[in-house]
């Protein structure tokens, strides 16, 4: 065999690239990230803000600045800014200031890929659906400035109602069906498809893309979904298929539901409770593996965010704070970059 002589000099270079590879791997704390998701896939993993807006857990917000430290910290490609006070709401976060944070992000090299609307069009009172429109039209408009291509949008939502700064769905659940319950559901339908229609009006004018969540009340399945976008008939308006919301999540029925999707998928969510274990594993729901598999076929290449907008434990009569927030979105982190890479 023919050997090859190699000089000090190409040795040494040889020799710290191969350290500053190893250093790189220990500094982010994940030595088993050998790749890239974007590299391999396509899909990228983000993280929504609205797990650090301090209504589930307790304590208070993060600011976006320091949301998006978290994203870089835990290895998130980038950030999905919430639409409510103190994050991405118009009345709270200026132009000025989004672009500063477009910037910052920029620099991190997280990139603030969407803008989630807390949207309800669904309400019988005239003025309450057109205060929605306002708010959605600000909304909308604000997202260039975050750098933002997609914006979450409901066809519906029942809201929070918040005792003591913690967030509950006790309330608003129960007032939003007493408040139609007189009201046919095709009629209610019918004012969400206007809404929406509009608002993919201003997206136009935005240069942005809606993606419509498979999230109740109204839209009640995955077909729900895909039958208003095509009566609102927009390009502007897309889906955010998410595999938690879906009522059947077989692994046939997940694949289904990616297939009939296909092209309109523009953006999705994961949750749960994550933590790292001791060997740096992290386990999750067993419906993600088959949905991210479904996401590969149908060629989607966008991002699926970690979101943690639920009930959280009670530790020792006091609801858990900010550390099992940030325990969450590390371990979620984890569990989707090995789902994607596996």
């Amino acid at each position: 065999m023919e050997s090859k002589s190699i000089n000090r000099r190409d040795f040494v270079g040889a020799s710290l690239a191969a350290t500053a590879g190893l250093l790189a791997s220990s500094e982010t704390g994940f030595s088993h990230q050998a790749a890239s998701p974007k590299e391999s896939s396509g899909l990228k993993v983000g993280l929504y803000s609205i797990t650090y807006l301090g209504i589930w857990y307790r304590g208070k917000a993060l600011s976006l600045e320091e949301v998006i430290g978290r994203a870089k910290k835990y290895g998130y490609d980038g950030v999905e800014v919430d639409g409510k006070p103190p994050h991405g709401h118009p009345l709270s976060l200026t132009r000025a200031h989004a672009r500063e944070l477009r910037k910052r992000a920029e620099g991190e090299g997280i990139e603030i890929y969407g803008l989630a609307g807390n949207n309800d069009f669904s309400s019988p009172i005239t003025e309450h659906r057109d205060a929605q429109l306002v708010y959605m039209r600000d909304l909308i408009q604000l997202a260039p400035e975050l750098g933002a291509k997609t914006v979450r949008v409901f066809a519906a939502w029942r809201g929070v109602t918040q005792k003591q700064g913690l967030a509950s769905y006790k309330v608003a659940e129960p007032l939003w069906a007493k408040v139609h319950e007189d009201f046919p559901p095709e009629e209610t339908w019918e004012w969400c498809r206007d809404g929406l229609i509009q608002c993919a009006k201003y997206a136009a004018d935005a240069g942005v893309t809606l993606a419509l969540q498979n999230h109740k009340p109204v839209i009640n399945s995955y077909k729900d979904m895909l039958r208003m976008v095509k009566e609102v008939n927009s390009p502007h308006l897309k889906v955010s298929l998410d595999v938690p919301l879906l009522e059947d999540k077989s692994p046939e029925s997940i694949r289904q539901a990616a297939l009939e999707t296909g092209s309109l998928q523009a953006l999705s969510h994961f949750g749960g409770e994550f933590k790292r274990e001791a060997d740096g594993t992290v386990k999750g729901d067993d419906f993600y593996a088959p949905f991210v598999k479904a996401m590969k076929e149908i060629g989607y290449k966008g991002y699926i965010g970690f979101e943690l907008c639920h009930t959280l434990p009670v530790v020792n009569g006091q609801t858990v704070g900010p550390d099992f927030a940030d325990q969450c979105a590390e371990g979620a982190a984890i569990f989707m970059r090995d789902l994607i890479k596996a």
